[in-house]
């Protein structure tokens, strides 16, 4: 990673970062305001009356920042300058330029997902309408904002649609994971961290600033998200936090042209391990039960944790070290070479093994 790329992602992270905490106090004060509250049910965890805004502020963190970055490259092009203190950033410049139209494309689904996200805050949506909207979204980011994977498939319209399966299952994923204080945004931060490493492995600067952008403007949520919480971020957050994270994954370049190993495009299923156990087993869980899989409940990973005796502190915790284990050995399987990148898959299913387990002697009443 070069040394430009490393000052321009910390800029990213701190203004986000300050930004966000602004945003987040003001959001908390209007939601407040107007009634829009997490009030406690039988399928929530929460005990208490909490302020719904933190997506309100997530939404317009990301929003300023990209919109103030699209300022900056055209003063920076209209002015014709190209060195600041020695450093030269023109390709970085002709690269964003050249990404322009694709990231108005992005907000503009990041915008409606975000809307509706509060419209179901606000309403409480049915399912089907809203899985609905969640595919005409990411369909629309994949094909016309280049968010997809292409596979070595030239159909542009196949690969948006298996694009637009992943983005809807990671949107769902961080939805689901919105269910104890400081989850969803921590292991967002942590998965956006992890993906900002290996961008920079490969020279990403697009998706290395970005990846700072999420994961400043998530700290800056986080600090008053984590446990005990003053404030959510509803589905209006959770919705465009999976939205960003499926993009960074898509576009996050994870094999190394010096390493012939075809197996590191499997990194993301290695990064999003942790999230995509909660995600299955619930919904195992819920299916098993006759119950609809997008009914709330009090069955995910971390609510099943708790009961085995753990704090709600202890039990965020558990959730951030497992995914930065899965996270690290990602980073190790983008360099990898044959066959140490099996021995990283190995390792990943033991951890959620491990999972397993504690969970079966918790079951059977041996903890």
């Amino acid at each position: 990673m070069s040394e430009l790329l490393g000052v321009f992602s910390v800029l990213c992270f701190l203004s986000t970062f300050i930004v966000s905490v602004l945003l987040t106090i003001v959001a908390k004060k209007l939601t407040v305001r107007f009634g829009l509250l997490a009030r406690p049910r039988n399928d929530r965890f929460h005990k208490k009356i909490v302020p719904l805004g933190g997506g309100i502020a997530i939404f317009f963190t990301i929003l300023f920042a990209c919109l103030a970055a699209i300022v900056l490259v055209k003063i920076l092009v209209a002015g014709n300058i190209t060195e600041i203190c020695g450093w030269n950033f023109e390709d970085y410049i002709q690269g964003f330029s050249y990404k322009a139209r694709q990231l108005w494309v992005i907000m503009g689904c990041s915008a409606a997902l975000f809307l509706l996200g509060l419209w179901d805050d606000i309403k409480n949506l049915k399912p089907i309408p809203k899985l609905l909207a969640q595919f005409a979204v990411a369909f629309a980011a994949a094909y016309w904002g280049d968010v997809r994977v292409e596979l070595f498939i030239e159909s542009r319209i196949i690969t948006s649609i298996l694009s637009s399966f992943w983005i809807v299952l990671v949107i769902n994923i961080f939805n689901f994971l919105d269910n104890m204080d400081g989850a969803s945004a921590g292991i967002a931060v942590i998965i956006s961290m992890i993906l900002f490493i290996i961008a920079g492995f490969s020279g990403q600067a697009f998706v290395s600033g970005f990846a700072m952008i999420l994961g400043g403007t998530l700290v800056g949520f986080l600090i008053f998200n984590f446990y005990p919480a003053l404030i959510f971020m509803g589905d209006a957050g959770s919705l465009v936090i999976g939205f960003f994270i499926a993009m960074l994954t898509l576009r996050t370049t994870y094999h190394q042209i010096d390493i012939n190993h075809w197996y590191a495009v499997l990194a993301p299923l290695v990064i999003m391990a942790i999230p995509l156990y909660d995600f299955i087993s619930v919904t195992v869980l819920r299916i098993s039960q006759r119950k609809s899989p997008f009914v709330g409940d009090t069955q995910h990973f971390s609510h099943r944790l708790k009961k085995l005796g753990l704090t709600e502190f202890q039990t965020v915790l558990t959730l951030y070290l497992a995914t930065i284990a899965t996270g690290l050995g990602a980073v190790a399987l983008t360099k990898a070479v044959w066959p140490y990148g099996l021995l990283i898959f190995l390792q990943t299913i033991m951890v959620l093994e491990i999972i397993v387990l504690l969970e079966s002697a918790g079951k059977n009443g041996k903890t």
